[in-house]
This record gives structure tokens, sequence and C-alpha cells, in this order.
């Protein structure tokens, strides 16, 4: 039974292409994206927290139809801004999130913080240190977040125009990956999760989505094994370890004791005139690929173990990736 795992038909000659010397890698751009988690969603059946995720509109260059978290790219702005903070001090997050300087780890924490509020409508900050805002809804904050959207406006900037403080505390690093190096367009993603604040609402804010859904782990990945959700490796892979906690409270006292992110990077290596795919540590995505592509259509889809990209995401929140962030660019 075919499942919802696919690569692009160009991989194989940019694998190539890239152990000839003919190719060189790409700097990755940083990226952040959000597994937002709520605890007994009405339309979400069954125990356990369930997931917002959001799928990228058939229309998109890159991931078209893929399902993922909201997310996206770091805006430079961030790194040297002197941004309302609260939780962990940056020296804190620097050292979870693996960053030499405390200066990127608070533009990756921004970008967790502003894409999910632009994507979803959820923003994780309050007018103090223990607070998180109630409502954020009306012509007003619309206004706002679309400048944010537009880079008009800086993350410091609208929180200092709100009188907000970022809760740095209501936020969990879970993963880590890097879009492969053949990829055109690649990116260095940090994966969080965080619980939906009492009194918020997620709504579709992103004009790169055609579909949101608040889903439980257990049923996306049911839907991505019969085919019927398309993922990329790293959002199958942080579903699955989503599975053993049964709150989004739990969820994200895991991700407080769990140790340092290790990087995902894909590797590749030519075998006989095919080439085989492989995410150290995630077995299941290792790609058999022959010497050309398949399928109709121009992708070809495997039945047994197969992946993309990178991360999930791409620039589906300004440059990084549909929704997530590590497996292309937004398009």
């Amino acid at each position: 039974m075919s499942n919802g795992q696919w690569y692009p038909p160009e991989w194989p000659a940019r694998i190539r292409a890239l152990a000839s010397g003919e190719l060189t890698a790409v700097t990755p751009r940083r990226a952040a994206t959000v597994m937002l988690l709520r605890d007994g969603a009405p339309d979400a059946a069954g125990a356990g927290p369930a997931v917002y995720m959001l799928r990228r509109r058939t229309s998109m260059a890159f991931a078209a139809g893929m399902y993922a978290y909201p997310g996206g790219g770091v805006d430079p702005r961030d790194d040297d801004r002197c941004v309302r903070w609260s939780g962990p001090s940056l020296e804190t997050w620097a050292a979870r999130l693996g960053l030499r300087t405390a200066a990127g780890a608070q533009a990756v924490v921004c970008a967790a913080v502003r894409e999910t509020y632009e994507e979803a409508g959820v923003l994780l900050a309050g007018p103090t240190a223990d607070s998180v805002v109630g409502d954020t809804t009306g012509a007003d904050w619309e206004a706002d977040r679309q400048a944010l959207v537009d880079r008009k406006l800086s993350f410091a900037e609208f929180l200092d125009r709100r009188d907000l403080v970022l809760r740095s505390d209501l936020l969990g690093a879970w993963a880590r990956w890097i879009t492969p190096e053949f990829e055109p367009r690649r990116y260095d993603t940090w994966f969080f999760v965080a619980a939906l604040p009492e009194g918020q609402r997620t709504r579709n804010a992103s004009t790169e989505a055609d579909r949101t859904v608040w889903i439980r782990p257990d049923a996306a990945l049911a839907g991505y094994d019969r085919g019927e959700l398309l993922m990329m490796p790293p959002t199958v892979a942080t579903l699955r370890t989503l599975l053993p906690h049964g709150t989004a409270a739990g969820a994200l006292r895991a991700a407080a004791e769990a140790p340092g992110l290790t990087p995902v990077l894909a590797e590749a290596r030519l075998e006989g005139d095919g080439l085989v795919l492989s995410w150290p540590g995630h077995e299941e995505f290792t790609q058999h690929i022959p010497a050309a592509p398949t399928a109709a259509g121009g992708v070809s889809r495997t039945d047994g173990g197969g992946g993309t990209g990178g991360a999930d995401g791409g620039e589906g929140a300004d440059g990084a990736v549909g929704g997530d962030g590590v497996g292309g660019g937004r398009a």
C-alpha cells in the first residue's frame, strides 16, 4: 500500500552533481516551526492532545499538498534588537538549541512565536511575564499581523507597540532538521512544541494553506500510511515522537527534560546505477532511487520508505518551507 512519502524527480541528478563536484551546497537559512497542541480537541477523536496542521496549496511550487506545521524563516532583525522577553535566559536557549550566541537563540525563538501568530493567529506573548493575551482578533490586530507578514514591522517593534512580553517559557525545543545538501533551497529548522493558550483560537491566516486541521498524531500518521496525507520526513518523525505524550503539558515537560538537539541531515550514496538516500536515526525514510524516476507525473512514489527534503514547511511563512521549514522554501 502506498503512503504519503515522495521525492522530487530532480533529486537523482542533483545528488550526482553534488557528488561529482558540479554542484555546490548552498548555506541553509535558519527557520523555526511550532507543533501547537491542544488537549481534548472536540474534533479530534480519542484521548491525548491534537496537533494543529496546515496543508500547503496545490498551486505552491514546493511541497504542494503537503501537511506541515506553522513556521517559517528567521527575520535577521531579531538577532540584534532588544526583544521584551520572559522565560529561560537567552544563554539557556542558546545551549538548548545548539547555537553559539544568545542573539542567534533570540532570533530562532522569535521566529517560532512570530510565525505561529502570522500563520495560525496564535500569539505566545502577554502583558506580563506570567500572562498571555486572550484575544488576537479584530481589525487592529490583523493590521499588525499583516505588517509582520510583509516585514514592514519587526517582531520587537510589534511587542513594543502592543506592550507585550514574549513568553519563551511556553515553548519547548523538540527537534532540529537540516535540508539535504543537494536541495537548491535549504533550511536549518528548529521544531518546537507549545500548548494553545487559553482563550485563543487558531485560524488559517496563511495565504499558502488551503486547509487547517486539529488532528491527533496517530490519526495523522494513519492517514499518511494510507497515502491520504502527504508529509515530509521531519513531519512524520516529529508526529511519531509525540505519540507517547498524553497531554500538551506532558510534551512540554518532555521537551524541557530532553538532551540537546542533534541535527538530522540526509545522506546520499551511489549504489550501482541507483542511489540510496537516508536520514540517520530514521531508517523508515531510507529511499532506494533507481537510475530514472518511474512514477507517472514526474514524482516517484514508493511503497516502503521514502521521504523528502528536510523538515516540513518551507517558506510557507516567508521563506522557510510551507510551514515547517526544512524541505524547501516558500514558493
